[in-house]
């Protein structure tokens, strides 16, 4: 979506920037809410495809050493029609991520490494 708002000069402000807390955390695919029936919307929203681009950003941020929401956060910033995303950070390390993350540039290659395992998704939770 973010290439056809930008082709047509429509802000975007991506809710869930860091996926339900997916692109934030430990590389642990299963928390005690992941895969347990406790976030049922989690549990539709995402599939293996998607951890493929999790250990991208991961890789990406070990390289860095920065923290993966950092690197999350630069790419989504970096899309031009993004106005500003909603992180729904509820600690202050979160917003001290989201903060980094303003300065933060990634190079073509990092852009292009975390963009090529990602495969796109249906709408979901609308009908």
């Amino acid at each position: 979506m973010i290439p056809l708002c930008a082709d047509q000069s429509v802000g975007v402000l991506p809710y869930s920037p860091l996926a339900r807390g997916v692109l934030a955390r430990s590389s642990k695919r299963n928390t005690a809410r992941a895969g347990t029936g406790a976030d049922p919307v989690a549990d539709e929203m995402y599939d293996d495809t998607d951890y493929e681009v999790v250990e991208v950003v991961r890789k990406v941020a070990d390289e860095r050493g920065l923290p993966p929401a950092q690197i999350a956060l630069a790419w989504l910033l970096s899309k031009p029609a993004v106005s500003a995303p909603i992180v729904g950070a509820t600690k202050l390390p979160h917003v001290d991520d989201a903060v980094a993350a303003l300065t933060l540039t990634l190079s073509g290659d990092e852009v292009a490494r975390l963009e090529e395992p990602y495969r796109p998704h249906p709408v979901l939770g609308h009908s």
